[in-house]
């Protein structure tokens, strides 16, 4: 459930995307209605709408989001924190100059500040931030936890640098549709790394 919860701006970002992909003159006027004022230059085109649209909404959500933890007092996690900041500052940048560049970038800078916060708590702070957060719930040497801190980096990385790939060699559509599926590598991800680290995974005494 809160895999679903933090993926669920990106899966509406798809939905609110293909949708006005495939009405886009009622899509143009529903931008035209609610981001004009947001827009420079005046009214957004209907090639440029879905894609505004799917920006808009995803900021929404991300917001929502947000509220819904704290009106319930419940904690928003640091990466929950620097996905908002960074979909709220390049959306808005892919409203305001209606160009997609900003919302394409938005996956890698995310991936690289997720990788970067890995690197800095291990190497600098001396805090490896996996065994922060799991640690009391899995019991493994340091060093494996280093290792699987590196892990997750090269993870980041790797994830960073395709998406620039797909978002820039492809058409926004098969960008938008990337979007979506390639959250699909976190849980393969996570099973790959979970049957390396068995064998070293200790009981909890």
């Amino acid at each position: 459930m809160k895999f679903l919860f933090d993926v669920f701006p990106v899966i509406l970002f798809f939905l609110t995307y293909k949708w006005g992909e495939n009405h886009s003159e009622i899509a143009q006027q529903l931008a035209t209605q609610f981001l004009s004022n947001f827009v420079s230059g005046g009214s957004p085109s209907a090639e440029q709408s879905p894609i505004l649209l799917a920006t808009a909404v995803t900021i929404v959500a991300s917001i929502a989001q947000i509220s819904f933890l704290l009106l319930k007092k419940k904690k928003v996690d640091a990466m929950l924190w620097i996905s908002f900041f960074i979909i709220a500052a390049f959306g808005s940048a892919t409203i305001y100059f209606h160009s997609e560049t900003f919302i394409k970038w938005k996956p890698t800078v995310i991936y690289i500040c997720y990788a970067t916060s890995f690197l800095i708590g291990q190497f600098i702070f001396k805090k490896n931030l996996l065994k922060a957060a799991m640690g009391s719930q899995i019991s493994m040497p340091d060093t494996i936890w280093a290792k699987l801190s590196l892990m997750w980096v090269l993870y980041f990385v790797v994830m960073a640098l395709v998406n620039l790939y797909v978002a820039f060699n492809f058409p926004t559509s098969t960008w938008v549709s990337y979007k979506l599926y390639s959250i699909a590598t976190l849980p393969a991800f996570i099973v790959l790394q979970s049957i390396f680290l068995s064998k070293y995974i200790e009981e909890p005494t």
